[in-house]
C-alpha cells in the first residue's frame, strides 16, 4: 500500500517522469477530428494552449476550460498542474485536432482522488481541442507565397511600408484584416511600432510579394493578448501583401527610358512644360492618366504649382523625352494623401512623355534652311506674300499643311492676318527662301489654343516664300516710290483741259505703277483701288477732279494728317 500511495502521490503532483510500468497504451485516445494538413505535432517540452471538457465515464462533467472562458496553457511533460495521462494524451496532436482521451485512475488521481471533485480510482475522460502550439526555441517562420520576378528593393529597418494583411490565430480564427476596411496598414519597420515577430517577418520583402508570417506568442503579445480578439499566449499568422515601400531619406528617382538626339534644350526652373503621364502606385495600380482625357498636363517648373517631387523631376527634361519618376510621399501628398484618389504615405510612379516646353521670355526662333543666291528684295510689313507651310508641334505631330488646300495661302504682313510669331517669321524673306520658325505660345495661340491647336503649345513652322508683292502702309491705297510731281495737278491733267475724269486719273496711276514711280496696295483689284482713290479726291462728286479740289484736299491733309493716297 505504501508503494502504491507513493506512486499515486507522484501522479497527482505531476512530477512522476520515469515510471514505465504503465505504458502509453493505458491512455485510450480517440482522434475524432483530424485536420487535413498538420505541419507540426505536440512533443514533450512544447507549450500548448487547448480547450477541454472533463467528464466521468457516465458523462457527468467535472471541469471545463470552455465554461471558465480561459483555455489551458502549459508546457507538455513539465507542467506540474497536468496529470500524466493528459500530458501523454495530447502528445502528437495537431492544431485544430479534437481528441477524446480516456485516462485510467493510475494515470489520473489514483487511489486518492482529488478532494470532493474526483473520487478515488476514477477513470477520467477529456474532450480536448488543440488551439495553439509553440516552443521557446521557435523563431519567426516565413513562407513566401509569391515573389515578383523583378525586385529592385526590399524592406530594411527604418523603412516605411504599406501592406494588406489577414491576421489569424493558429487555429484559423480571423482576428483582424486590412481588407475589411479597404485600407492598408502603414508603419515603420524595426522602430518598435510592431510586435517583434512581425518586425522580423517583414524584412526582405519586395513590393508585390506575398508572405505567410508565423509569429510565436513570445514574439507577439505574450501572456497579455490584445483586446478581446487575440488571447494570451497566442501564435499569430499574418498573410501579408506588401503594397508600398520607402524610406524617409529617399529622394526623387528618375529612370530615363527614351531621350531624343540631339536634345537641343533642357527644361529649367521657370519654364512652362506640357506633358502626358500615367500615374501608378508601386504595386502597379493605376490612379490617374492624362491620355484618356486627350489633354496634356501643363505647368510651370520649379515654382510650386505641382508636388515638390514632380517639380524636381521635370527639371532637365528634353522635348520628346520619356522618363519614369518615382516620388516618395514626403515629396508628394504626404501622410494625408488626397481625397479618394491617393492614400496617405503613398509612393507615386509617373511615366512621363514630354510634349513641349517654353519660357515666357522666349522669342520667336528663326532658322534659315535655304536662301537663294540672288536676294534683292525681302518681305516686310504691308507686303502681300504667298507661302507654303507645315505646322507641327514640338514632338513632330503635324497639325496643318498648306498642301491640304488648292492654293497656297496669301497674307499681308503686319496686318494681324496670321499669328504674331508667324508674321515675324515671314518677314525678311526672299522669294524661294525656306525657314524653320519656332513660335512660343505667347506669340501663337496662347493658353487657350486654337482650332486643332492645344493650349500653350509651341508651334514649329516649315516655311517657303513663293511670291512677294511689296505693299503700302496701312490705310494707304497708293504710295509714291519717288518724289511726286510738283505741282501734281498738271501731271494728272494729261490732256490739259483743267479737269481729270476717272478714265484719265486711272491712266495716270497705272502709268506711275508701270514705270516704278508708285505702288498700289497689292491683293486688291487695281480698278477698285483707283476708283476709291478718285472718289476720295472728287470733292463735289461731279465725276471729275479740278485743281481747286486737289488743292483743297492737300490743305486738309496738311492740317490733319491722314492716309490719303496722293
Amino acid at each position: 500500500m505504501e508503494a502504491k500511495f507513493t506512486v499515486a502521490f507522484l501522479y497527482l503532483s505531476g512530477l512522476f517522469q520515469g515510471y514505465n510500468s504503465n505504458p502509453l497504451g493505458d491512455v485510450i485516445i480517440e482522434r475524432y477530428s483530424v485536420p487535413t494538413f498538420c505541419s507540426r505535432e505536440v512533443q514533450t517540452g512544447d507549450y500548448v494552449r487547448y480547450n477541454y471538457v472533463g467528464t466521468f465515464t457516465d458523462g457527468k462533467k467535472f471541469d471545463s476550460s470552455v465554461d471558465k472562458g480561459t483555455p489551458f496553457v502549459g508546457q507538455v511533460g513539465v507542467d506540474s498542474r497536468v496529470i500524466p495521462g493528459l500530458d501523454k494524451g495530447v502528445q502528437g496532436m495537431c492544431v485544430n485536432e479534437r481528441r477524446k482521451i480516456t485516462i485510467p485512475p493510475h494515470l489520473a488521481y489514483g487511489v486518492l482522488g482529488a478532494g470532493t471533485v474526483i473520487p478515488p480510482d476514477t477513470t477520467l475522460v477529456f474532450d480536448v481541442v488543440l488551439l495553439d502550439l509553440w516552443n521557446l526555441e521557435d523563431k519567426v517562420q516565413i513562407r513566401t507565397l509569391h515573389k515578383p520576378e523583378i525586385c529592385k528593393r526590399t524592406v530594411e529597418p527604418s523603412d516605411f511600408i504599406r501592406y494588406h494583411f489577414n491576421g489569424t490565430l493558429l487555429n484559423g480564427t480571423l482576428f483582424d484584416s486590412s481588407y475589411s476596411t479597404n485600407m492598408t496598414y502603414d508603419t515603420y519597420v524595426g522602430q518598435g511600432y510592431l510586435i517583434k515577430g512581425l518586425d522580423q517577418g517583414l524584412l526582405g520583402m519586395c513590393i508585390g510579394e506575398r508572405r505567410s508570417i508565423i509569429v510565436p506568442p513570445f514574439l507577439a503579445y505574450e501572456d497579455k493578448g490584445y483586446d478581446t480578439k487575440i488571447p494570451p499566449h497566442a501564435t499569430l499568422i499574418f498573410h501579408v501583401l506588401l503594397v508600398d515601400l520607402f524610406n524617409a531619406k529617399d529622394d526623387v528617382t528618375v529612370e530615363i527610358q527614351e531621350i531624343p538626339q540631339p536634345c537641343v534644350r533642357k527644361a529649367q526652373v521657370g519654364d512652362y512644360v506640357r506633358y502626358h503621364y500615367n500615374g501608378t502606385f508601386q504595386d502597379g495600380t493605376a490612379f490617374d492618366s492624362s491620355y484618356p482625357r486627350n489633354s496634356t498636363y501643363n505647368t510651370y517648373i520649379g515654382m510650386g504649382y505641382v508636388i515638390s517631387g514632380m517639380d524636381k523631376a521635370l527639371q532637365g527634361v528634353c522635348v520628346g523625352e520619356r522618363r519614369r519618376v518615382t516620388i516618395p510621399p514626403h515629396l508628394a501628398y504626404g501622410e494625408n494623401g488626397t481625397g479618394d484618389l491617393i492614400p496617405g504615405s503613398a509612393v507615386l510612379i509617373f511615366d512621363l512623355h514630354i510634349v513641349d516646353f517654353h519660357n515666357p521670355q522666349d522669342l520667336v526662333d528663326i532658322k534659315v534652311t535655304h536662301k537663294p543666291e540672288a536676294c534683292n528684295v525681302t518681305s516686310g510689313e504691308n507686303d502681300l506674300i504667298q507661302y507654303r507651310y507645315n505646322c507641327s508641334l514640338l514632338d513632330g505631330t503635324l497639325l496643318y499643311s498648306s498642301d491640304q488646300y488648292d492654293k497656297p495661302p496669301r497674307a499681308t504682313l503686319g496686318m494681324g492676318q496670321v499669328i504674331e510669331g508667324l508674321d515675324q517669321g515671314l518677314q525678311g524673306m526672299c522669294v524661294g527662301e525656306r525657314r524653320v520658325v519656332t513660335v512660343p505660345p505667347h506669340f501663337g495661340h496662347g493658353e487657350n489654343g486654337g482650332v486643332g491647336v492645344p493650349g500653350s503649345a509651341v508651334l514649329v513652322f516649315q516655311l517657303e516664300l513663293l511670291e512677294l508683292q511689296k505693299g503700302v502702309p496701312e490705310g494707304y491705297l497708293f504710295v509714291w516710290l519717288e518724289d511726286s510731281p510738283d505741282p501734281l495737278f498738271p501731271a494728272l491733267d494729261m490732256n490739259q483741259d483743267q479737269e481729270v475724269p476717272l478714265e484719265e486719273f486711272s491712266a495716270f496711276i497705272k502709268l506711275q505703277v508701270s514705270e516704278g514711280r508708285g505702288r498700289m496696295r497689292p491683293g486688291v483689284d487695281e480698278n477698285t483701288v483707283i476708283k476709291d482713290m478718285f472718289t476720295n479726291q472728287d470733292r463735289n462728286k461731279d465725276g471729275k477732279i479740278t485743281a481747286d479740289e486737289l488743292k483743297l484736299k492737300t490743305d486738309e491733309d496738311d492740317e490733319a494728317p491722314s492716309h490719303d493716297e496722293l
